[in-house]
């Protein structure tokens, strides 16, 4: 494979796939409300049910990751991405179909298990694939094409006439018709000089086993806190923060997350341009984080705004967090050919489940008298210093040299 050519297969197919599994991953905050509503949950329920299903999703994508990334080293980056579009596409299609709310919670699960093995494989592939001074825009090109599935998401939401189902189906589909445009990928050369030697491969343990391991791959989670919060929180429940501000006619979040993942399509072409540009992942990183920082103040000053002006505020949210691109190839620039796998699908999948313990620390707030808007500034906040002090403490890894592999 020519390693200086962007539009390659393994880039087109990972952008795309990236591109479905952030269309099922988003698709839920849409239909949240018509879809728990036409299951005859009461609007206290829908709020309460709807935070215990994004829950149970993410759990369901934090054991995935762990499953598939270990699988990606033992096995091969192309396992993952061909078990992993199978699951969440067959989930994804059963999703229209559930009737109950307990089937919800089963098939959230199985959908988020399947959607977690699909970015970590991708980005291990190209930036293996690529050369270390182009894999940087490769990364770019598959999360900027990627988290506009969320925009996709929106478009077909309001295309179908706000059928939830009908979305689902489609999901699903689009899923089938990627499996087999995979079967034009080949697999890493990296892991290929490897598959054979007596080294261990996907051994999870060992980032456990090594105190300077541990530190840099929970730097890699910590540094992305925000843009989980941001969509899990202020994204999500975006019709009942609006009703707090004063804002009329956001009377569902398929707006607000069209709006923010259009910024996020833009941030990460934005960040990752950057860091190219300026060879520098670490600086390009906290200059974001600062931003993220600035529009969580923003949020908690916001009041009276009308609908469009609210709306425009959710695209400059996007773009303050899409960052996604260079935290994801920094995890993967980090470690040895035989961890890479593990730890590009589990840092992904860890941030997304680390929405559970956010929304814990947000709603043990309000439990304290701190009302909603308060919460979710505080709440924000932390999430924005923990991962400027991790970014601060990372290492640099432009450039790196990745043919090795972890003892």
């Amino acid at each position: 494979m020519n390693k200086t050519k962007l539009f390659n297969a393994a880039v087109i197919v990972a952008a795309l796939g990236y591109m479905v599994d952030i269309y099922d991953l988003v698709l839920f905050a849409i239909v949240r409300i018509g879809s728990l509503k036409s299951l005859g949950l009461s609007p206290e329920d829908i709020e309460s049910k709807g935070l215990i299903l994004l829950n149970i999703q993410m759990i369901g994508m934090l054991l995935g990751g762990i499953f598939w990334g270990i699988l990606g080293d033992k096995k091969g980056r192309l396992s993952v991405l061909f078990g992993s579009i199978i699951m969440y596409s067959i989930a994804n299609i059963l999703n229209g179909m559930v009737q109950t709310i307990d089937q919800y919670y089963i098939l959230r699960f199985i959908a988020g298990f399947g959607l977690a093995g699909e970015l970590g494989a991708g980005i291990t592939l190209v930036t293996e694939l690529m050369s270390k001074e182009n894999r940087g825009w490769g990364t770019t090109i598959v999360a900027t094409v990627g988290v506009f599935g969320a925009v996709i998401a929106g478009m077909i939401y309001k295309a179908s006439g706000s059928d939830w189902r009908l979305c689902y189906y489609i999901g699903g589909a689009l899923g089938i018709v990627l499996l087999f445009l995979r079967i034009a990928v080949s697999e890493s050369g990296m892991f290929g000089k490897i598959k054979q030697e007596a080294v261990a491969k996907g051994k999870i343990s060992m980032l456990f086993s090594s105190r300077q391991r541990f530190i840099k791959y929970m730097r890699c989670i910590l540094m992305g806190l925000p843009t989980w919060f941001t969509i899990g929180i202020i994204v999500s429940f975006s019709p009942e923060f609006a009703k707090l501000q004063g804002v009329e006619g956001v009377n569902d979040a398929s707006v607000p997350v069209t709006m923010c993942y259009i910024g996020i399509t833009l941030g990460d072409f934005l960040s990752g341009l950057l860091s190219q540009l300026f060879k520098t992942r670490k600086k390009i990183m906290i200059a974001f984080l600062l931003w993220s920082l600035g529009s969580f103040i923003w949020f908690y000053l916001i009041k009276d705004y009308t609908a469009e002006i609210y709306y425009l505020y959710f695209l400059l949210l996007g773009i303050s967090v899409g960052f996604w691109a260079i935290l994801i190839t920094i995890a993967a620039e980090s470690f040895g050919t035989n961890l890479r796998s593990t730890v590009a699908t589990t840092v992904p999948n860890f941030v997304r489940g680390s929405l559970v313990l956010i929304t814990l620390f947000y709603t043990s707030l309000q439990t304290q008298g701190i009302g909603k808007l308060q919460a979710v500034f505080i709440t924000g906040t932390v999430c924005v210093l923990i991962s400027l002090y991790m970014s601060w403490k990372s290492e640099e890894t432009f450039g790196k040299d990745l043919d090795y592999v972890e003892t």
